[in-house]
Parts: structure tokens; C-alpha cells; sequence
């Protein structure tokens, strides 16, 4: 099935709606359950009600069914528990490294890196990213998912039984300001301010054959001011699949329902700077300091900008029929008040 949650005022974590496959329309889960928090703290139970109620909208039986406004739509979840972004495709790591003239370490190939994000409020799916241009404004496109609860100790295989959603992230980064808190070898705050996800989350059965291995396997689609950007395939590249990722968070913890976990930027492997971008025939890229890095490798410096007030980015995937799954994240870049 497909969800969403609808902005309604006073009511923080907003109003919980069941939408049909093809996105056009949704219909309110509110008799079900009032957000979507609600539906994953009791899952086993309400699952099969809100799947009545999507099977209904879908056959047309929903009398005040409602158009689909992915503007009216807050981030699935508008706040979380927690946000825990991995880091699953190492070329991307490789990139960073080898632009500063560092080696991978032997270990990065078998434990995943991970960190945790803000997760008290998130950017809506058209909502604006509000930053000043200095601090090196970028976009990452991700894959994400949502789960149940997860024991501490987890195995991969209860780890990928969890997973109970599937959406798209724009995980904002600051690579001015994450400089200088890698620095201080903690941990990202500043440099990582709130992230947006897709308007619409679905369960894994709706990706069909694109579900495979706790993986995705669909390209991502990235726009930057309308001019495509990159198109690399999710499925490929991904050294640690959701499974490993989540097992890997639960290790030393348990973990609650409505955990969300970020695969970190999508990046398959490709040839020389020349080569990898859509324009040359390669598959290109879902964040622009990824550019940056071939640049430097290959020419000495980057040369590429970051985001400036007024650019967009628009991330969004689309199954073998060319239907959009998730809906689009489409954030425009506006300066602080």
C-alpha cells in the first residue's frame, strides 16, 4: 500500500491518508489510525485495516476520496523517533578519499559507517532548504526505509523483516561546515540540517520485483533546475543492504518503531570524470560534491558549485512501467529570514 500524511494545523504529526497506486488520490486513514507513528507502534494490527481501506480507493469505492496535492503533504513521517543515515555505497566513499589522497580502510568494506541525524522536525517534500550560500549547500539522494521495532542483537534476517516502509530522502548537507565538524571527530549537527523525504512511503510489496535483497533496484532520478543531473541505479553499488545496515544500529541497542534509516547518496561506479556525467553517456550523480570529487582528482580542483538562493533539485523514482512511486522531492534553496 501507499501512505502519506496530509499538513493539518495544530495537529503536528499531521493527518494519516491511504493513496492510490498511480498517485492521484488519497483518502483519509484518520478511523484507522490518526498519523502514521500510530499505525507503526501497532503494525500487526492496523496494517490490515489501512490495506482494506487502500484496496477500496484503488477500486474506486471511496465516495470523498480526495485529489492528491504533494504540496498539502508533510514528510511521511513529520518527525521521528530516529534518523539514522548509512553509508551503503562505497564508490561514494572511495571518491571522498581519493580526492584528498587517503585510502579506504580495509574495514569500511565490511562495517558499515553510520550516523545519526536530526530527526525532531524534517523538510516537506516541497519544502524549502534554508541556508546561507557559504556553507556549501548540497543535496544527497537516498534511499530510506521505516521500520518496526528491532531487538537489541538483531540478526540481518529480523532486521529485514522489520521493514515496514520504503521512501526517497534529500539528505541536505553542508560540506563547508561538515569540514570542520569532521574535524572535531564526533559527529555531523550543525552540518546536517533537516532532511526531506518523498510525499508518499510504501510497503515493500509494491515494488514488486524492485524489492530484491533488501535493496532497491530502480535508477534514481535527480533534476537540478530541471536539467537532469543523475540517474544512477540504486540496486548496484549498494555494498550493505538495509538488512545489514539496520542490524548493524541494533547491535548495542533496540530499536523503535518508526526508526528510519537513509542509505546514504546513491553512487554506482563509473569511469573518469569525462565519462560519468549524464551528458557524456554516464549515469551521473545524486550530490554535487560527488562532481567535485572528480574534478579534483582529474583536473586538480573542483570546479562545479554548490546550490545557490533559487536553485531546486528535484528527486524522484519510477518503476519498468515509468510510473512515479514515491512522488517527487522537489526543495528550493531560499536564504535565511
Amino acid at each position: 500500500m501507499k501512505l502519506a500524511t496530509l499538513r493539518r494545523p495544530g495537529r503536528r504529526d499531521g493527518e494519516l491518508v491511504v493513496v492510490s497506486r498511480d498517485l492521484k488520490r488519497c483518502a483519509s486513514a484518520a478511523a484507522v489510525a490518526p498519523h502514521l507513528q500510530r499505525a507503526l507502534d501497532d503494525w500487526d494490527v492496523i496494517a490490515p485495516s489501512l490495506q482494506q481501506l487502500y484496496e477500496r480507493l484503488n477500486d474506486g469505492a471511496i465516495a470523498d476520496a480526495m485529489d492528491l496535492d504533494p504540496a498539502a503533504c508533510e514528510s511521511p513521517l513529520p518527525r521521528a523517533y530516529q534518523w539514522l543515515d548509512g553509508s551503503a555505497y562505497l564508490n561514494h566513499v572511495e571518491l571522498v578519499r581519493k580526492a584528498r589522497g587517503a585510502q579506504v580502510p580495509a574495514s569500511f568494506y565490511e562495517d558499515p559507517l553510520m550516523y545519526q541525524g536530526g530527526s525532531d522536525s524534517f523538510i516537506g517534500p516541497r519544502g524549502n532548504i534554508v541556508a546561507d550560500e557559504p556553507w556549501g549547500i548540497d543535496f544527497e539522494a537516498e534511499v530510506t526505509v521505516v521500520t518496526g521495532d528491532v531487538p537489541l542483537g538483531a540478526t540481518p534476517e529480523q532486521a529485514h523483516a522489520a521493514v515496514r516502509l520504503v521512501m526517497l530522502a534529500n539528505d541536505v548537507s553542508l560540506r563547508h561546515v561538515l569540514r570542520t565538524e569532521i574535524a572535531k571527530e564526533l559527529g555531523f549537527v550543525q552540518s546536517k540540517p533537516a532532511t526531506a523525504f518523498t510525499p508518499v512511503a510504501v510497503t515493500p510489496d509494491e515494488l514488486g520485483p524492485a524489492w530484491e535483497g533488501a535493496r532497491v533496484h530502480l535508477p534514481m532520478m535527480v533534476h537540478l533546475n530541471g536539467k537532469l543531473f543523475g540517474k544512477p541505479h540504486a540496486g548496484e553499488g549498494m555494498t550493505f543492504d538495509f538488512s545489514r545496515l539496520i542490524a548493524h544500529a541494533a547491535r548495542t541497542r533496540d530499536i523503535e518503531a518508526g526508526s528510519i534509516f537513509g542509505s546514504g547518496t546513491v553512487s554506482n561506479k563509473q569511469g573518469s570524470l569525462w565519462g560519468s556525467s549524464v551528458e557524456n553517456g554516464g549515469v551521473g550523480y545524486c550530490c554535487i560534491a560527488e562532481v567535485r570529487m572528480y574534478e579534483t582528482i582529474e583536473r586538480g580542483q573542483a570546479q562545479t558549485e554548490f546550490m545557490r538562493h533559487g536553485d531546486t533539485v528535484r528527486i524522484e523514482m519510477f518503476d519498468a512501467g515509468g510510473r512515479s512511486v514515491f512522488g517527487a522531492i522537489e526543495n528550493r534553496v531560499v536564504p535565511l529570514p
